[in-house]
């Protein structure tokens, strides 16, 4: 019989192995609502396959940062996965207050794309850092506020005692209802950190409108097989932990990896949707959109504290 541990293990590799999976699905979707065929399913496993067959290009204005930006990206990814519980199972890493360093994970992976653009001495790179910093910022304040009202109901601070075992903080739960804030609240800062609409627009190259792509024009080949990698771990990250809030109890361990994966398919076929029939923001209304995740979950903390005794 299969140990907790290795249990953990065993989801933390499924996950990776489906992260793409799943990015093909929004693609599949958005070709849907355009009239058109669309890509196959496994696109994104073919684009990683043949960008990681090619050759990266370096810029002589480059130094060891730009090298440094797509390895800490997917490190940090792949590290703060490791210590999300995976359908309610125990995370492979867990400690008290690891939401903490597993948000400053991807503060730290924020940084080091951002360097690495910035260190392409392209004032067209550097544009789109600084908008993604700034609004890595906001999306920062609205997640710590969603962790701050976990940490009232579950009265610990960490993700595993969030969203794992008998205590699991979800929908059905007697805290249930605050869900209905909070979970738009974290599917906006999903968006946001990930680039997707309507915050930004993996599929355009605008000079204008520009953020995620505009950081990583200058990575090709392997580097960039990397940062795509990385991208697809954080973008599951989020959708997993909204899953996670999202997943009934009472089922067994079989049972709720099932439920927990069909609700992952869901949550995305909702990003193709919205995708589909929402534009782009303008860029001055990001601010506002990120800002909304932001007042979701305050609103979240103001409620719990009236219904608490």
């Amino acid at each position: 019989m299969m140990t907790p541990f290795l249990g953990a293990i065993f989801l933390f590799f499924a996950s990776l192995f489906l992260a793409p999976f799943l990015m093909g699905v929004i693609l599949k979707v958005k070709a849907f609502f355009g009239g058109k065929k669309g890509p196959s399913l496994l696109i994104k496993y073919h684009t990683l396959a043949k960008l990681l067959r090619k050759g990266s290009v370096y810029s002589r204005s480059t130094t060891f940062i730009f090298g440094l930006g797509p390895l800490v990206s997917l490190a940090a990814s792949l590290t703060g996965l490791a210590f999300l519980p995976i359908a309610g199972q125990n995370p492979v890493f867990s400690f008290p207050g690891d939401v903490v360093f597993v948000w400053y994970l991807f503060g730290l992976a924020r940084f080091f794309v951002a360097a690495a653009a910035l260190d392409t001495a392209s004032p067209f790179e550097g544009m789109g850092a600084a908008r993604e910093v700034f609004f890595g910022l906001l999306t920062e304040a609205a997640i710590f506020l969603v962790f701050l009202q976990f940490a009232f109901l579950s009265g610990q601070y960490s993700l595993a005692s969030f969203l794992a075992g008998e205590g699991a903080i979800n929908i059905f739960s007697r805290e249930g209802f605050l869900l209905v804030l909070i979970v738009p609240a974290i599917f906006f800062v999903m968006l946001t950190e990930n680039a997707r609409v309507p915050v930004d627009d993996p599929a355009t190259h605008l000079e204008l409108t520009m953020i995620h792509e505009v950081m990583i024009l200058d990575h090709s080949g392997p580097d960039l097989a990397i940062m795509e990698a990385a991208v697809f771990a954080r973008m599951f990250f989020y959708a997993a932990f909204i899953a996670d809030l999202l997943l009934p109890g009472g089922f067994g361990p079989g049972m709720r990896i099932l439920l927990f994966f069909l609700l992952l398919l869901l949550i995305y076929l909702a990003i193709g949707v919205l995708e589909s029939i929402t534009a782009r923001l303008k860029m001055d209304q990001v601010p506002k959109f990120i800002l909304t995740s932001f007042a979701l979950a305050f609103f979240a903390i103001i409620l719990s504290l009236e219904v608490t005794p």
